[in-house]
């Protein structure tokens, strides 16, 4: 990861794939633009839906949607194959190059063409571009992450960028577009299964008594389980109470019924939260959060830089904030959190995660500083991996193509992905109570490519009925040449219709993301 707003503007070349910037990230998109128009920054789209960067591409490459890996590795045969790597930065900086290039060589321009649907000629344009530039930007999110093999899409972009020695460098390197506010500070902050704050990892000894001798208390040694897995823990009666906070998964998690039936086998549910959500619901307790403005702390953003959020109002009601909340509810339970303001918390952090050792409320002015920043001195770090890898050398991953876990067939023929919109955010707990927003976007709709709609005797904003093998939801039709032919596209901002009752929760081996992005389903006319 570099730091994507600033770096865009230093970069000869992005590539942007699985991210529709100008509906979930218009200030990045913004600096895309800037770049592309002042610094005649070339641009190469690779997306199955014509997102609005595509007017901006120099290339645009519309992949079958789940076929991530074909194109990436049919780039990256056409790079070595034309011995357009950058030699000096593999031999140097890398290591298994011999095992993934055998991989590699597998998928030449006419076997992308033949399972991926790019025409031959345009892969190698858009290979040669990219392996041409002097500092080679990717930019991704959700398109590629939410598969069932969304690791391996992953891997497959990493070693792309180190094939050209576009890592650890301005301008460069891998940008994964976060899909939420601070989802890199929870992260950081140790909101994962299997790690400790700062990414330190549960199964080392030193790490578990590191962390046990500055909270004082026993933790456990084994990682717990992703939220993905959750829901058949209930259901195995291994999991009976659930603690959800600022999440709705009532309407943002794939099967939706299956989550549901969860939700509600639970012995006892509690939900923290800004406004009574779907899921707070279904809770045995509510607890009233404070809102951004109504408390102070930080935020760490999609470029790792911690910035300062500042007290404006006092919570409104009996809300309080989340810190508050927590500590309050660690008292009840016996373990005393004695704190009196987030500042306290965060030299906690610094003394704990060393990635954040030099992180101080008194530092954090203006623009804030980026992770790692180990000490008071520190000025932050704008990429990363420079001048070596956090490993010690970059590892290359051969990746082999594995099918989405469910493909049109007879009775389903269409492939749904889901995603946002611009004047919604996530499940629309806050944006659907702005009435300008409701009124621009009130209900859900689903794109139609002109053909399948013709096929189907289909006219722009009938309503119509979208079936999966899990549910079922009605939704109004925008005959569309946006969506491929084939394919349907769904928002999933919208409770009352959710789309998510009919996306599939197959999960990824290593991650355990769901397979939002691709399911198969019907369409009848209502």
């Amino acid at each position: 990861m570099t730091n994507p707003i600033a770096d865009f503007k230093k970069a000869d070349v992005i590539l942007l794939t699985g991210s529709n910037p100008t509906a979930n990230h218009p200030v990045i998109a913004l600096e895309m633009i800037k770049a592309i128009r002042d610094n005649n920054t070339k641009l190469i789209v690779v997306d199955p839906r014509k997102v609005e960067m595509v007017q901006h591409a120099e290339i645009w490459l519309r992949p079958k949607p789940g076929t991530d890996v074909v194109w990436l590795n049919g780039l990256m045969y056409v790079i070595i194959d034309e011995d357009l790597h950058d030699v000096s930065y593999v031999a140097d900086r890398t290591e298994n190059f011999i095992a993934f290039k055998e991989t590699v060589m597998q998928y030449n321009p006419k076997f992308v063409e033949r399972v991926a649907g790019i025409p031959a000629e345009d892969l190698k344009r858009a290979a040669r571009l990219y392996a041409g530039a002097g500092r080679g930007s990717i930019a991704y999110c959700m398109g590629i992450t939410q598969h069932a093999f969304g690791t391996d899409n992953v891997k497959s972009i990493a070693n792309l960028a180190m094939l050209c020695g576009n890592v650890g460098i301005e301008g460069g390197g891998v940008n994964p577009l976060r899909g939420q506010n601070n989802v890199q500070g929870a992260c950081d902050m140790g909101a994962l299964p299997n790690v400790f704050p700062g990414y330190q990892s549960v199964f080392e000894q030193k790490n578990v008594k590191k962390f046990e001798k500055a909270w004082g208390v026993k933790l456990p040694v084994k990682p717990g389980l992703a939220v993905t897995d959750m829901w058949s823990a209930v259901f195995k009666e291994e999991l009976k109470g659930m603690y959800i906070m600022g999440e709705n998964p009532v309407v943002s998690d794939p099967n939706l019924k299956h989550v549901k039936a969860a939700l509600k086998k639970l012995d006892f549910l509690v939900v923290q939260d800004i406004f009574m959500t779907e899921t707070a619901k279904l809770a045995h307790v509510v607890l009233p959060a404070a809102a951004y403005a109504e408390k102070d702390g930080t935020f760490t953003n999609t470029e790792r830089r911690v910035q300062r959020v500042r007290q404006g109002i006092e919570p409104i009601g009996d809300s309080k904030p989340d810190w508050k909340i927590i500590s309050k509810l660690s008292e009840k339970m016996g373990t005393p959190m004695n704190y009196n303001h987030p500042e306290e918390i965060m030299e906690e952090i610094a003394d704990l995660v060393p990635s954040y050792g030099g992180i101080h409320y008194k530092r954090l002015k203006n623009h804030g500083l980026q992770w790692p920043c180990p000490n008071w001195e520190h000025p932050g770090t704008p990429y990363l991996h420079h001048p070596e890898f956090t490993r010690g050398k970059g590892l290359f991953q051969p990746v082999k193509f594995i099918l989405p876990d469910e493909l049109p067939n007879k009775e389903y023929p269409f492939l749904l992905s889901t995603g946002r919109e611009l004047y919604h955010y996530n499940s629309g707990s806050m944006t659907h109570k702005v009435k300008g927003l409701h009124a621009i976007s009130p209900e859900v709709v689903v794109e139609i490519h002109p053909l399948d709609a013709k096929k189907k005797g289909i006219e722009n904003k009938n309503m119509v009925k979208i079936v999966s093998r899990r549910g079922e939801i009605k939704a109004r039709v925008s005959i569309t040449g946006k969506s491929p032919e084939g394919s349907v596209f769904i928002p999933f901002h919208f409770g009352e219709m959710a789309v998510n009752l009919l996306t599939n929760d197959a999960l990824d081996p290593v991650a355990r993301i769901p397979e939002l992005k691709v399911c198969a389903v019907s369409i009848e006319q209502v």
